[in-house]
């Protein structure tokens, strides 16, 4: 397999939940991109990890300077005894471990105009004022992509330049829209009604093309058409006075056009905010001076602002900012990180919107709630440990604090990892306290691209005590139990009264909504504190449970998940999630047991029976014969009987064609062995087969093609009526007393076994997923259904939750922010965040959070007695909720124009 360049073979089983995310044209793009990431501080050493796991071509690391006592406290690949060296040697060989695919170099020299040509994409972390000037300068001029971030203490800065023709392919990532139509009117401006099953969804300004359309042809395969949106089933296209006139029939689909977007230089930004002019202080102040103010020093002032002007200066925000600039924080630094991990992918691959331009984040309610506390400088001084990071900013005591914690961790998947090298980085457990993490999850192959604590080597090992030893590696004071236990009333014995008493939170890092209901109850029962997050690709979550604070976990749910008709799927397909659904059930009878919760004694007999006689293989050639049969049950015979029932000329009571709408006319299919997808069936479904009864199996098709030349299968003949079986207890007495006489004599069968073979997903070599790609992809050319390729058939039919590790980083950043709060014992409501985001448009919502007592109130009237109109309630409710929200917020996209 290719590693890297334009030939570069993408390797699915390491990437393929990031591939649900980005796609392959995204992938080929990010592994031609050479990065240069400069700054191997915690902030820098988070972007490349999350980088390298990503996939580009190659990623540099530079740094002039020595690991020093206060980079310990978030440079997770720096150890005490690398003291004194060079921060991106050391780091090096540690961050090469993350993806054999991407080489890793070290750099110590200068950033020359020449060396940084060889570079598709720059990030600057820890960086001075004047370099980014002169590296933005020469960036923007050679069309290079250019990335700054910065953290100080509670403080975050990003900043992108992608140059002035940057090309976004795909804003927004989500799955191009469809609907099916059921009128085109002739106008000026067309209306397309769309059947009312569902809304369309698509917006005004989207682009749709047509296909299927009966009459008005003209439609069919025509060049992307914008549209206007006209309410939730009707949009308006092109003039359409010239068109056939339609007839019935079509389908509309979303096209994903490309956008080109400009950045303006570094230099250009003309109206700052008050975090650009207290960054920009910093800049002055650590230029004069040599240093960042030191901690909670009353000696700094904020009259030195730089050039920038501003209008009116927020005096006790910039002092603030002076306050707790030296420090470094794991979590801020997890958070921005994972966002300028993101706009590098960005960059790379033109897959989502970028950041237009800057970004600036503050957590400063992480400090004390007390009004005009003030640390002292004494308590934030540098005491030569690895948490000097943390405590210029937090002073001694909650480190103390932190250091007796007894939390419980319950997952360790690609959010577990995450939360155990912040807890690590932060001194969580590092000293009476203790981390205990349960996981009954074996390493695959697939976690190593998120889930950053794992190597090939711990592939089949349990999660829990792989990532338990890899974090005592990072910061050998924390202590850490690994458990491999799935929490439920199956482990209450263990997870008892006196284990929950004795802790002081619990951070979920789950995969299911069931198991985060069942901890949120433990945590409501017990009154502690719950940590909650999640994410979905590019979207995260994070909610925080303070008992009689806030609402619990299960305060609020998710809509159910909508299910699709039975009708639907058995004999109305017309959506290929539909066709992979019925596959998913067919695959069912693979999964073979003879207990069938209560069912009636025959029909354990009945399934017994079969098993064991009629549909007993004795041999391979067995085994095909059987999956020939059933071939040509589903996807011929079964499809002739619908015909039979309704045939394509049948009409509805109203005498409207009853194949019409969302109901496709299907047609039977003819088996050849010349056929690939026909033969892709046999050799899974009998494989298949062969494995539930314990026989071998065999892959030769040549073979098989063989065997099916003397199968016998038989012809169609249509069924008239249905039978209806009459419960009637003496005919199921007779039925089973004569069943019982035709089944093999106990002693025959002793040996005999039947193995459930079940569904895996990830295994390529279990013929799985074979079956069920072929299985759907038949019965989609049944229903003239666009067919599915395998990586999305494995998506839908595996309910693969896509995930990306910036994403991560991000969410479990924000996540150990709220840890902070809970363990400096915070009161207030205001003072707890609940966040989501969603990296690629990018958009964050970071508020405080609100529970079953708290309501909007309107006042309908105005002032003057009139009722108030739409914009009226609009700038209304934008002024009395957004604006407050957003101070709250503390985080501003400040666009560049």
């Amino acid at each position: 397999m290719a590693k890297n360049g334009n030939d570069a073979e993408i390797d699915e089983g390491l990437y393929s939940r990031q591939l649900y995310v980005l796609g392959h044209d995204a992938m080929k793009r990010m592994q031609n991109s050479n990065v240069l990431i400069s700054g191997m501080r915690g902030l820098g050493v988070e972007i490349a990890k999350n980088v390298i796991l990503g996939g580009v071509k190659s990623v540099t690391v530079h740094d002039q300077g020595v690991a020093e006592w206060r980079d310990l406290s978030s440079q997770f690949y720096l150890r005490e005894e690398d003291l004194g060296k060079n921060r991106a040697e050391v780091s090096q060989p540690r961050l090469a471990e993350l993806n054999s695919y991407v080489p890793v170099a070290a750099y110590t020299g200068a950033l020359t105009d020449d060396y940084l040509t060889q570079f598709q994409v720059v990030v600057l972390t820890n960086s001075t004022l004047e370099e980014q000037q002169h590296v933005g300068e020469f960036c923007h001029s050679k069309s290079i992509k250019l990335v700054i971030a910065d953290t100080r203490g509670l403080f975050g800065q990003l900043f992108c330049d992608f140059g002035e023709e940057m090309m976004v392919y795909d804003t927004n990532g989500e799955q191009p829209l469809s609907a099916m139509i059921s009128m085109i009117t002739k106008d000026t401006a067309g209306v397309v009604t769309c059947l009312d099953e569902a809304r369309h969804g698509f917006e005004s300004g989207d682009f749709v093309t047509f296909t299927e359309v009966q009459g008005m042809t003209e439609l069919n395969g025509c060049q992307p058409v914008e549209i206007k949106a006209l309410g939730p089933y009707t949009f308006s296209i092109c003039d359409t006075t010239g068109f056939s006139d339609y007839v019935r029939g079509g389908i509309v689909s979303q096209v994903k056009m490309p956008k080109k977007i400009s950045f303006v230089n570094f230099a250009k930004f003309e109206r700052p905010g008050q975090l650009h002019v207290g960054f920009q202080a910093l800049h002055a102040f650590q230029k004069k001076h040599s240093h960042l103010p030191k901690p909670w020093s009353q000696e700094v002032n904020s009259a030195q602002t730089g050039s920038a002007k501003v209008e009116q200066l927020d005096e006790a925000l910039i002092k603030k900012m002076a306050f707790v600039s030296a420090g470094d924080l794991a979590p801020l630094n997890a958070f921005i990180g994972g966002l300028a991990a993101q706009e590098v992918m960005k960059a790379c691959t033109g897959k989502f919107m970028p950041i237009m331009q800057w970004l600036y984040f503050d957590a400063l309610e992480c400090l004390s709630e007390e009004e005009g506390a003030i640390l002292t400088e004494e308590e934030c001084a540098p005491r030569n440990c690895r948490y000097d990071g943390q405590i210029a900013v937090f002073g001694t005591k909650l480190q103390d604090v932190l250091a007796k914690q007894r939390y419980f961790l319950v997952g360790a998947g690609a959010i577990g990892c995450e939360l155990l090298k912040n807890f690590a980085m932060m001194g969580l457990a590092g000293g009476e306290g203790e981390v205990i993490v349960t996981d009954m999850d074996t390493i695959e192959k697939s976690n190593l691209n998120r889930q950053f604590l794992f190597r090939p080597w711990d592939v089949t090992k349990m999660k829990s005590e792989t990532a338990a030893a890899a974090v005592k590696q990072m910061n050998p004071s924390i202590k850490i139990t690994g458990h491999q236990n799935r929490v439920g009333p199956d482990t209450e014995r263990i997870y008892d009264d006196d284990f929950f008493e004795n802790l002081d939170g619990v951070a979920n890092a789950l995969d299911n909504v069931d198991a985060r209901m069942y901890m949120d109850r433990r945590c409501v029962y017990y009154r502690k504190p719950l940590l909650e997050s999640g994410t979905l690709g590019t979207k995260g979550n994070v909610q925080v449970v303070i008992p009689f604070l806030t609402e619990s976990y299960s305060s609020s749910q998710d809509p159910p998940e909508k299910s699709i008709p039975i009708c639907t799927l058995k004999n109305f397909p017309n959506a290929i999630e539909h066709t992979l659904q019925v596959s998913r059930d067919t695959h069912k009878f693979m999964e073979r047991t003879l207990k069938l919760p209560g069912a009636q004694p025959l029909e354990v007999l009945e399934a017994v029976y079969k098993s064991l006689v009629t549909d007993c293989p004795h041999s391979w050639a067995d085994c095909v014969a059987w999956a020939r049969n059933h071939w040509q049950c589903q996807y011929s015979n079964n499809i002739r009987q619908l015909l039979h029932n309704f045939p394509p000329d049948q009409l509805t009571s109203s005498g409207a064609p009853f194949w019409s709408g969302p109901k496709r006319c299907p047609h039977p299919l003819e088996f050849s062995t010349s056929n690939e997808l026909h033969m892709d069936y046999i050799m899974a479904a009998a494989n298949l087969y062969a494995q539930t009864y314990g026989l071998p199996g065999n892959t030769d098709r040549a073979a098989v093609t063989k065997i099916l030349q003397d199968v016998h299968v038989p012809t169609f003949t249509p069924r008239s009526g249905v039978k209806i079986h009459v419960s009637d207890q003496e005919l199921q007495s007779a039925n089973a007393s004569e069943l019982k006489t035709l089944l093999p004599a106990p002693e025959s069968s002793s040996q005999f076994k039947l193995n459930p073979v079940d569904f895996e997903k990830d295994d390529d070599t279990n013929f799985h997923m074979d079956f069920i790609v072929a299985a759907s992809n038949l019965r989609a050319e049944n229903y003239d259904i666009p067919p599915a390729d395998r990586h999305k058939s494995k998506l839908i039919a595996g309910k693969i939750i896509p995930a990306i590790a910036t994403t991560t980083a991000s969410v479990v950043g924000l996540v150990c922010l709220e840890l902070i709060k809970i363990v400096q014992g915070h009161k207030k409501l205001e003072s707890y965040k609940n966040g989501f985001m969603n990296l690629a448009l990018p958009f964050f919502y970071y508020e405080i959070n609100w529970t079953l007592w708290d309501r909007f109130e309107v006042k309908g009237m105005q002032s003057n007695g009139e009722e108030m109109t739409l914009r009226q309630f609009l700038d209304y409710f934008k002024v009395s909720h957004l604006q407050p929200a957003a101070s709250l917020t503390t985080m501003w996209l400040l666009a560049c124009s």
